[in-house]
Order: structure tokens, then sequence, then C-alpha cells
């Protein structure tokens, strides 16, 4: 998984909301949106990425 939005930059947590394509190209949520759910890589539909759970 990705650690950072591809257009912003912003910081994604592994148990933050994040949206990835099938070629896991990972955008936060504001970017998803201002995209309409499209990714600009490969077209495809953005989709809510799992969480990780933390081990700590």
């Amino acid at each position: 998984m990705r650690g950072s939005c591809e257009r912003c930059g912003t910081d994604l947590p592994a148990d933050g909301e994040a949206m990835t394509c099938v070629y896991e190209c990972t955008f936060c949520p504001a970017c998803t949106e201002a995209m309409s759910g499209v990714c600009p890589n490969c077209s495809g539909e953005l989709v809510r990425r799992p969480r990780a759970v933390s081990r700590a």
C-alpha cells in the first residue's frame, strides 16, 4: 500500500481512509472526489482501500 496520495502528497496512514484502483494507484478522499472517482492513470474506478490493523 502506498503511504501518500499520488495527486496531492497527503500522508495516508494504513488505518486511515484511502481510495485505490485495480493497479493500486492510491488517492486521498478529497482528490478522489475531485476526480469523480476515476483513476487518472488507468481510467479505472477508485474504490475504498482496505484498512490495515495496527499491531501495536
